[in-house]
């Protein structure tokens, strides 16, 4: 982690930050949670909204879970029957033996199936940030002919050369083959979030959101009491993205891409590659002031976005 940009709620000492109204008032819009079990595993949801509006499946990105939209989905109730789910290793749905965006890819679309989001008017539309939008590429490939569409939120998708150009530690270098550490308190454990790649955070009420939403509670292993660790299996930490662009090049459904104007993963260079392997026409809209973790950074900007977006677009609406 650079020490340039610490843990944003380590000065905090375990006490939550002031909230905004309109924060308070999204989550107090609480989703309805459930379960479905998909290739063996079950699978936490959310879902807001009606059945029979139209679809909106919102996927969050590795390490994540369905939480990282709990205080943007509620936005869309009134329009949309929404549904966030976390994916398996993820969030508080179940661990499994290896993982891939396979099946990350079948747990979206058996969710979106579940929850009723193509029971609407109009074919539902997936948003994915960061690794999940490789997920959604993948059913955009596979499913698309049933998909409204898909919208990417700051996808990390480089070319060979780019990979090339930035190794760098990863992910998986940081977290594979290690379990997680359990805290004594919620304190110290809120004290060692952070983002992945680092970057510092205006918005601290909805890192502590986030932080709390991240952790479970597990016996300590002096067995002297119960701690805290975070929920996610560190084995996620391997899965590989498969082939995105062919996915991309490949879709069965439009395609819009998004990201943050001061994203760390998706600078220039990869905006550039990204919106080439896109066919003529695709909207291309940057979250000015948003690092990678867009709905951390600008949230009810990121909300305009999409609202805008989805008011006009696909064209078949």
């Amino acid at each position: 982690m650079s020490d340039t940009h610490p843990p944003p709620l380590a000065h905090l000492d375990g006490h939550a930050p002031e909230r905004p109204a309109w924060f308070g008032a999204a989550l107090a819009l609480a989703p309805q949670r459930t379960w479905h079990e998909v290739q063996g595993a079950r699978v936490e949801t959310l879902t807001w909204g009606e059945v029979g509006r139209p679809g909106l499946l919102l996927l969050h990105g590795k390490m994540a879970h369905a939480d990282w939209w709990s205080f943007i989905a509620p936005f869309f109730a009134a329009t949309h029957r929404v549904a966030a789910l976390s994916f398996s290793g993820m969030g508080a749905s179940d661990w499994r033996e290896a993982y891939s965006v396979e099946t990350l890819a079948a747990e979206a679309m058996a969710v979106a199936r579940a929850e009723g989001l193509f029971e609407g008017q109009h074919k539902p539309v997936f948003v994915a940030h960061s690794f999940g939008a490789f997920a959604a590429l993948l059913c955009a490939e596979r499913d698309g002919a049933a998909i409204g569409g898909v919208v990417t939120v700051d996808m990390p998708l480089l070319s060979r050369a780019q990979r090339e150009r930035r190794r760098r530690p990863t992910l998986r270098g940081a977290f594979a083959g290690r379990p997680t550490r359990i805290y004594p308190s919620i304190a110290r454990a809120l004290a060692r979030f952070r983002f992945a790649p680092p970057q510092p955070c205006e918005n601290l009420f909805i890192a502590d959101h986030l932080a709390r939403t991240s952790l479970k509670q597990v016996p300590l292993d002096d067995g002297s009491g119960a701690g805290w660790t975070w929920r996610f299996d560190p084995r996620v930490a391997d899965i590989h993205p498969g082939d995105p662009a062919r996915s991309l090049r490949a879709a069965a459904c439009p395609v819009a891409l998004s990201w943050g104007g001061e994203s760390e993963l998706v600078d220039a260079d990869v905006v550039a590659y990204v919106t080439g392997l896109a066919p003529p026409g695709t909207p291309c809209i940057e979250i000015p002031a948003a690092r990678h973790h867009v709905m951390v950074d600008q949230p009810l900007a990121l909300v305009a976005a999409l609202r805008g977006l989805l008011a006009a677009w696909p064209a078949v609406r």
